[in-house]
């Protein structure tokens, strides 16, 4: 298929499930074609393909590990070769794996750091290397969302090394928003507790989910209309948008997961 200069194309990375999913499927529904970047969710990366076309927009998955420099390199790449050069990047897909000083080891930090930091940044520097290639084909500037996380406010040590690489990609947003202007545009999203997670239970979510000023921290739904908007809103670039129903105001010394039973 050739490639088609097109203001709405988008690459999500981690969108065959959960968040991911429901970023692209938003998308979609706002016309835009879609991406589908996958680890090893492959059923799941196929089946959000499928939802996506019977919405009668175009979508491909396109495999990669986030691990692996060569492997996120050729991301931006492979979306264009399928469907055209994307105007917007969803850096969706995290490691979120529990550690706290006692536990600390550089190999847990040295994946956060690769998957969390330095695949939105590599991501980011190919979108910004394709765009300066044909600068004037395009009537807006590009954006990168970069999934970022409510706790950055107001830390606590657990999830040290997520932790730690969530607020090297919140500085990154800043300083990529200033080299790559007026290419692209970087914009943080940063939800508060949004979906069960690991061993926690249903009842304990729905606990944590209210410990909020608005009684109520963000869904899925409403970190996707920010996705949406953001992509959008030409004028963005260089902040972060702290969807979280005001968690982010309440201190806590720890993870807001682990204070519900």
């Amino acid at each position: 298929m050739s490639s088609v200069h097109s203001e709405k194309i988008a690459l999500v990375t981690g969108a065959g499930k959960r968040l991911g999913r429901s970023i692209a499927l938003g998308l979609a529904q706002a016309g835009w074609d879609v991406a589908i970047h996958f680890g090893t969710s492959a059923a799941d990366a196929q089946q959000t393909v499928k939802d996506i076309e019977a919405l009668g927009r175009r979508a491909v998955a396109l495999q990669a590990d986030l691990g692996n420099e060569h492997s996120v390199s050729s991301l931006i790449k492979r979306c264009t070769d399928t469907f055209g050069l994307p105007s917007c990047v969803v850096n969706n897909a995290s490691l979120f794996d529990y550690d706290e000083t006692d536990s600390f080891s550089y190999a847990r930090l040295n994946a956060h750091m690769q998957i969390n930091v330095a695949a939105p940044i590599t991501l980011a520097r190919d979108l910004h290397r394709a765009r300066k290639q044909n600068p004037d084909t395009f009537k807006h500037p590009a954006v990168v969302i970069n999934l970022l996380d409510q706790k950055l406010i107001n830390p606590n040590p657990d999830f040290l090394s997520y932790t730690l690489s969530k607020a090297a990609l919140l500085e990154a947003t800043r300083l990529l928003a200033q080299a790559l202007a007026p290419h692209v545009r970087v914009v943080g999203l940063a939800p508060g507790i949004t979906l069960v997670f690991g061993d926690q239970t249903e009842a304990g979510f729905k606990q944590a989910h209210h410990m909020t000023p608005l009684g109520k921290s963000s869904t899925p739904e409403d970190i996707t209309a920010a996705a949406v908007y953001i992509a959008s809103a030409h004028a963005i670039t260089g902040t972060t948008l702290y969807v979280d129903g005001g968690q982010h105001l309440k201190s806590s010394d720890r993870d807001v997961m682990f204070l519900t039973s």
